[in-house]
C-alpha cells in the first residue's frame, strides 16, 4: 500500500519536473543572502546583519522558502547587546531560526529578463510565532539567476518578543527588515 501511494505521489511530481527542466532552470538557491535589521527607538539606534540567509525559489510553482539562522546575526552597539538579542529578546537557544515561506502572487516570467515588483503570502515563523503575511519585494531576473530585495517591518508583539519596560525607549517595537540575495540556479 505505502509503495503504490509512493508511486502515486512520484510519478507525477518526476513527470512535472523533467518537463520543466527542459524550459529552464526551476529551482534557484541562495546561501550567502544578506538580512540587516534596524531598531530606531528614541534612545537608541541598534543595527545587525546576517549574511547567511539560506533559501529557494521554485519557478514552476512560484512557491519560496527561507531561513536564517538567529546566532548569525552580527553587528550591534556592543557584545552584551548581542548576547541580550539571542539570549533574552530572541531566546536562540529555544527558536534558532526564523523563516519565511510562502508563495508569490504575481506571475513573473523567470525565463525573461527584467524587474517584476511582487508580493509574497507566506507564514512569517519567528521567536516560534507564525503569522501569515504579505511583503512586497523586487525580483529582478538576470542572465545568471535572480536578485531579490526587499524591505518591511516586523512588529515584536506580534511574535511574542517582550521587551522590558527599563529598556523600551532603547529598543524600537517595529523592526526593519532589508533582505538582499542572489539566487542561482540549482545545479544537479
Amino acid at each position: 500500500m505505502i509503495r503504490i501511494l509512493f508511486m502515486l505521489f512520484c510519478i507525477p511530481v518526476i513527470s512535472g519536473f523533467t518537463q520543466s527542466v527542459a524550459s529552464g532552470p526551476v529551482v534557484f538557491k541562495t546561501t550567502k543572502g544578506n538580512v540587516s535589521l534596524l531598531s530606531d527607538a528614541p534612545l537608541e539606534l541598534i543595527k545587525a546583519n546576517s549574511k547567511d540567509l539560506r533559501g529557494v525559489i521554485d519557478t514552476s510553482n512560484h512557491t519560496f522558502a527561507f531561513t536564517v539562522a538567529v546566532v548569525s546575526f552580527k553587528g550591534f552597539n556592543s557584545p552584551l547587546q548581542r548576547e541580550h538579542f539571542q539570549e533574552n529578546y530572541m531566546e536562540s537557544h529555544l527558536y534558532p531560526v526564523a523563516t519565511f515561506t510562502g508563495k508569490i502572487i504575481e506571475s513573473v516570467s523567470f525565463s525573461k529578463n527584467g524587474i517584476y515588483e511582487v508580493r509574497a503570502k507566506g507564514v512569517l515563523n519567528v521567536h516560534g510565532v507564525k503569522q501569515e503575511r504579505i511583503i512586497k519585494g523586487k525580483v529582478e531576473v538576470t542572465p545568471t539567476g535572480i536578485l531579490l530585495n526587499s524591505e518591511f517591518k516586523v512588529i515584536l508583539e506580534d511574535h511574542e518578543i517582550k521587551i522590558p519596560r527599563i529598556v523600551h525607549q532603547k529598543i524600537a517595537p517595529e523592526i526593519t527588515i532589508t533582505i538582499q540575495a542572489e539566487l542561482l540556479p540549482e545545479t544537479r
